[in-house]
């Protein structure tokens, strides 16, 4: 016979109006992995938090991640790799030291790369993180 499956699917949903309209979660969990969707840094009221200013953007990004983490069951403890995607490249210290007080311990496995720009041109950087649960 062949192998049962049990990894169910979970979707974690942070309440953004934006997730319907394209059809996204902002985390799903499968079995032990968990994928966070690219994170904006968009505040409870639905504005951007932070404008102009790349840690504070970051952190809220890292903030609604964890989050979106929790929910699905995991812990930043549990992150294995980031992505952190910048409108300028020249300010990547700004989004490294937000990401550095996060996973000083954890390590993960990290890339930051530069786009063009994000749905909303206030938005400076957005982060993905997958995660895998012992």
């Amino acid at each position: 016979m062949g192998h049962e499956r049990h990894d169910t699917r979970h979707h974690v949903s942070s309440g953004s109006p934006l997730e319907p309209e394209i059809g996204f979660s902002r985390a799903v969990r499968k079995g032990a992995y968990i994928a966070v969707a690219g994170t904006a840094p968009i505040g409870d009221d639905g504005t951007t938090v932070g404008h102009g200013d790349m840690y504070a953007q970051t952190v809220r990004c890292l903030d609604i991640a964890e989050r979106a983490l929790n929910d699905a069951g995991a812990s930043i403890e549990d992150v294995v790799r980031t992505r952190v995607m910048l409108t300028d490249i020249d300010r990547w210290k700004e989004a490294a030291r937000a990401h550095g007080e996060r996973f000083a311990s954890v390590r993960p496995a990290c890339t930051f790369v530069e786009v063009s720009r994000f749905i909303d041109p206030a938005w400076l950087v957005e982060v993905e993180i997958d995660a895998v649960v012992d």
